[in-house]
């Protein structure tokens, strides 16, 4: 009898990398990260108008959500997105990046599971929210507070700090040069429409100010070790409005995630996979 092939450890993330029904479930992970992001962004501009109820961030986006007619169906759909987004940026980072350069496989690979961690968590949190779970105050915080007392605290307090800001320019700069172009099939303005190219170029920019800032915040609690100084999406948003024209700002950067939303959905079609 022919003796029957061994399954290399690969294999397996590998054939579910190649799944059509992980793909499609993948693409609907964009979709729910457009939902979110157009929740933020109609949260941020709420909070330039003087609201103050709820939090302007990914868990109040949530509870936004699960607040909509057949809002607990719709938070399990995101739930169940963010999952199989999760799971297929794990595959690549397993298996590695299509179209990717050799010498840049190592980098991709990072970013992807770095990605994979993100909209886990995203998909844990919308579970939190449809199962009442979810906790209250502040978790930055409390991770703040927890790495300023251990050996080295502000030190590593500001490192998260430097890296989030090195993240929000990132973003800032994958919008101006267009570099979101290359995660979609086809580059190139002709290939995926003006009004797709425009919408990233403004959300990438706007989703890069706001992480810029929750950076800031890490900076600003390591240099007077004060935990409270710490925050979120929602502390930096009330960062931005606080300032000179700040209602004006936010209003323009909460345009701008909604912005990002939209072109979420368009990357839902067009991202490659």
């Amino acid at each position: 009898m022919p003796s029957t092939p061994s399954m290399s450890p690969a294999d397996a993330p590998r054939r579910a990398n190649r799944s059509p029904v992980l793909r499609g479930l993948a693409r609907g992970g964009y979709v729910a990260s457009g939902v979110l992001h157009l929740l933020l962004g109609w949260l941020a501009v709420r909070l330039a108008l003087g609201s103050s109820g709820g939090s302007a961030d990914q868990q109040g986006a949530l509870k936004e959500l699960a607040a909509a007619p057949g809002g607990a169906l719709l938070l399990w759909l995101t739930a169940a997105g963010f999952a199989a987004l999760a799971l297929w940026q794990l595959t690549e980072a397993l298996v590695g990046v299509p179209g990717a350069d050799t010498a840049k496989q190592v980098g991709s690979r990072v970013k992807a599971g770095a990605k994979a961690v993100l909209y886990g968590v995203l998909a844990g949190t919308a579970v939190g929210v449809a199962t009442g779970a979810s906790g209250g105050g502040s978790s930055e915080e409390g991770v703040t507070a927890d790495l300023l007392a251990a050996p080295a605290g502000r030190w590593l307090v500001a490192a998260v700090g430097a890296v989030v800001v090195g993240v929000g320019v990132f973003h800032v700069v994958k919008g101006w040069r267009r570099t979101f172009l290359d995660d979609l099939r086809g580059t190139g303005g002709g290939a995926v429409g003006q009004a797709v190219v425009r919408l990233g170029q403004v959300g990438y920019a706007a989703k890069g100010v706001a992480l810029a800032v929750v950076g800031g915040l890490f900076v600003a609690a390591a240099v007077t070790a004060d935990p409270q100084k710490a925050g979120g999406l929602d502390d930096a948003l009330r960062t931005i409005r606080d300032q000179p024209f700040g209602t004006a700002l936010l209003i323009v950067t909460g345009v701008g995630i909604a912005a990002y939303g939209v072109y979420s959905f368009a990357r839902a079609r067009y991202a490659r996979m």
